[in-house]
């Protein structure tokens, strides 16, 4: 008899993978443990995990199954975390909508989705009202009430949300999916070039992402969450379905402000956390009367533009370690971390500032990271100067955009999922971001990387924000222009940020132009470059 007889995939050693089991081991290993802390309210894990059943249950008792896309309209609040569990066990789809959109970008989502359920917040139903009306589809809705605020309910007409899960089984018996490349998340990009793409999850990934982050994250039994970072983006990073491994809690947050972060760090003994630069900002240029002692070290996750030296130091000294993290939307999150060497910390402050602003190696949940020329796919020598294309491959890599074959087949041309971002591969493996492809700018016919740029205009004291876009020279083609926001308080003139950069690196890279604003950002804290584009070509930067 041949081993293919025999060794054969059958139940007993071959299950799907997918994060639902993780609820389901918590509830039953750790019953009392506290889950989720939201206000006044304690929910242990056998209650979180009765929730999320009965939300599937009374799913399916309203005809939605397999394939059917429930979308979610809320804010860092409870029904989001049993969202992410009930309605996969029902074979469904979770497509949590970024609550910062206007009403014809939602309902843009709710029919290229096909949304067959709508849960949404009291306080966004007039938001969800208005997209409807602009919708095709016509999900039916079931409205939250958070009891820690006084909204009045905008659909009177709708379930509400506590009534309809009262109504659900608690014991309803779910099953994990039949194929682990099943659908369980649908997330849209930001659409800064058009209408945005759908991403679409699959279980194994959401599985391996989420157990990646324990890893490198440093998660434990006991970790304590607090949700700064939007459930909406990227489905919270998977860290609704991480906390679960190890039975930590989650810390529920309406707003992301800086009196209510301290007061959950010193009440909660909170020991995670992720967020842009924006939310350590928020944290460190916080008034004394807001902030509050607590003993313990907080681990803050950041992705987006490296911190600068001053501000890593600001949070070291406030007591949170930062490890910087990089990847997409169509990663699920984070698939690249900054992997930290303890010999890196007795290094000279520039240095240690160089390593730190690098993206870092491969999550072990991701197979393949490299820097490859898009033209013929080759990898780029490892020396810190050759730029390339940042490329993924591996089962934390998206199934395909949504409906779109198009753009499916080219983020996956030559075999690898092809970011748009440029970078570097440094001698030791780790890979510097030098620029998105859209952002460089060639001047002269020299390319300029706006990230360096950025990071020189960073390290003057009066500087909050910064970001550098082309703008369009009958000399040189183009040139770099800073759109700069200062620190509340400071002074600096056009002319003192461009000596400062002129000291700092080669002339031609300097920005000819330096506009002071408040510079636009999204939810989660990303300044939207596109938007200063259009400000460069116009009056706004002379």
């Amino acid at each position: 008899m041949s081993d293919s007889d025999f060794l054969a995939r059958r139940p007993a050693n071959h299950q799907p993978l997918t994060p639902l089991g993780f609820i389901e081991r918590a509830a039953t290993t750790h019953p009392e443990t506290v889950a989720i802390i939201h206000g006044d309210q304690r929910t242990t894990y056998a209650a979180f995990y009765a929730r999320a059943r009965a939300l599937a249950s009374a799913l399916s008792g309203r005809g939605v199954g397999r394939g059917d896309t429930v979308a979610t309209l809320l804010l860092n609040t409870p029904p989001q975390l049993e969202a992410h569990y009930g309605v996969p066990m029902v074979g469904a789809v979770l497509n949590a909508l970024n609550t910062r959109l206007d009403a014809a970008g939602i309902a843009f989502i709710l029919d290229h989705g096909e949304a067959k359920a709508l849960i949404v917040d009291s306080e966004l139903a007039p938001l969800a009202a208005e997209a409807l009306k602009l919708a095709r589809t016509a999900p039916f809705v079931v409205e939250y009430a958070d009891p820690t605020i006084d909204t009045p309910r905008v659909f009177p007409e709708a379930t509400d949300y506590e009534a309809f899960v009262a109504a659900g089984d608690p014991g309803f018996a779910w099953s994990p999916p039949a194929d682990e490349w099943d659908t369980i998340a649908l997330n849209y990009t930001s659409g800064t070039t058009g209408d945005p793409k759908g991403v679409l999850y699959h279980h194994r990934g959401a599985a391996l992402l989420a157990t990646g982050n324990v890893i490198h994250a440093g998660m434990r039994p006991g970790s304590v969450y607090l949700w700064t970072l939007p459930m909406f983006h990227c489905n919270g990073w998977c860290f609704p379905w991480t906390v679960s491994i190890v039975a930590g809690t989650h810390v529920c947050l309406r707003y992301v402000r800086a009196k209510a972060m301290y007061d959950a760090i010193a009440d909660h003994g909170v020991t995670h956390l992720c967020g842009a630069p924006i939310v350590m900002a928020t944290l460190l240029n916080a008034p004394a009367a807001e902030k509050r002692d607590f003993p313990q070290r907080v681990l803050f996750n950041t992705a987006a533009a490296p911190p600068p030296e001053p501000v890593l130091a600001g949070m070291d000294a406030a007591g949170f370690d930062v490890t910087h993290l990089y990847g997409l939307t169509e990663t699920y999150g984070p698939a690249v971390v900054n992997e930290w060497k303890d010999a890196w910390s007795a290094l000279e402050p520039a240095e240690r500032a160089a390593k730190k602003a690098r993206q870092g190696v491969r999550y072990a949940a991701l197979d393949g990271l490299d820097v490859l020329d898009p033209e013929t796919m080759a990898p780029v020598p490892a020396d810190g100067e050759t730029i390339g294309e940042v490329m993924f491959r591996g089962n934390v890599v998206m199934k395909g955009y949504h409906r779109n074959p198009s753009a499916t087949e080219k983020a996956f041309a030559g075999g690898w999922f092809h970011s748009g971002d440029l970078g570097v591969r440094h001698p030791d493996g780790y890979i510097q971001l030098k620029d998105r492809a859209k952002d460089i700018i060639i001047s002269g016919g020299e390319n300029i990387s706006s990230i360096e740029v950025e990071e020189a205009l960073y390290k003057h004291p009066a500087v909050a924000f910064a970001a550098v876009v082309a703008k369009p020279d009958e000399k040189w083609g183009e040139t770099p222009c800073a759109f700069v926001e200062l620190k509340p308080g400071a002074e600096a003139t056009e002319a003192d940020l461009i000596a400062w950069c002129r000291d700092r690196m080669a002339h031609y890279k300097a920005p000819r132009t330096v506009v002071f604003r408040e510079l636009p950002k999204t939810s989660t804290g990303k300044i939207q470059k596109f938007e200063l584009r259009k400000a460069a070509q116009s009056d706004a930067a002379p």
